[in-house]
């Protein structure tokens, strides 16, 4: 007699959205224990600052690479660094519940390199955009971007699935539309930054690099441009 085979309730995490979670939460809870002086003695306190300085992505650095013509590695790396460092540990938490909602999503879609293309791809784009068009002093740093790029490709997901079944693809925007009206509402009540520019880059980044990453990605285009 064959015995019943039991399913888990949860569908497990797709390992590349674990492996961002647990290298982005580690490095949270190393900083967070150093300032709360629970590891690394008295200097462990600036931890967290030193990592801005060193990993952040920074206009001001920007700025210099681009008047210069010179790229050195150390300040290239800060394209796919900052996501990794955050303001403060609820900044870190609120990054990884989207990360982990998004990513299961879209990570249960996509193949383990074509997620990590999205996620590191919107995180160039929204550092690139904040760059290029804000010149805002303050250093960019955590996830959001980055995050952004995987709404970018759950919408074309959605974006899709309702050209599929003939609805209207707009509403597949309507999460993006509603998480800047958040963004709006809070920056009109409290004063906001531009990271914005750099959220938003990171979503049309995620979504236009789904058009070639995704499952079939590059071939449905190609048959979208012959008009088959």
């Amino acid at each position: 007699m064959q015995e019943p085979k039991i399913e888990s309730p949860l569908n497990p995490l797709p390992p590349v959205i674990v492996a961002l979670v647990m290298v982005m939460g580690g490095i949270e809870a190393v900083l967070s224990l150093g300032a709360n002086g629970l590891i690394g003695g008295p200097g462990a306190v600036g931890w967290r600052l030193t990592a801005m300085q060193d990993y952040a992505f920074l206009n001001t650095v920007f700025d210099w690479m681009m008047q210069n013509g010179r790229f050195p590695p150390e300040h290239l790396m800060r394209l796919i660094t900052y996501p990794f460092v955050h303001y403060n540990a609820t900044h870190a938490i609120m990054v990884v519940v989207f990360l982990l909602a998004l990513g299961k999503m879209v990570g249960e879609v996509f193949r383990a390199w074509a997620v990590l293309t999205v996620f590191f791809g919107a995180a160039i784009g929204g550092a690139l955009a904040y760059g290029l068009l804000t010149g805002d002093p303050r250093p960019l740093v955590g996830g959001y971007p980055a995050v952004y790029g995987l709404i970018g490709a759950f919408t074309f997901l959605m974006w899709m699935k309702l050209g599929a079944l003939g609805e209207n693809r707009n509403r597949a925007f309507v999460l993006i539309g509603f998480l800047l009206g958040i963004q709006l509402i809070f920056a009109l009540l409290f004063g906001g930054d531009h990271t914005w520019v750099a959220d938003l880059a990171g979503f049309a980044t995620g979504f236009v690099l789904s058009f070639v990453v995704s499952p079939g990605g590059w071939t449905h285009v190609l048959a979208k441009v012959r008009g088959n």
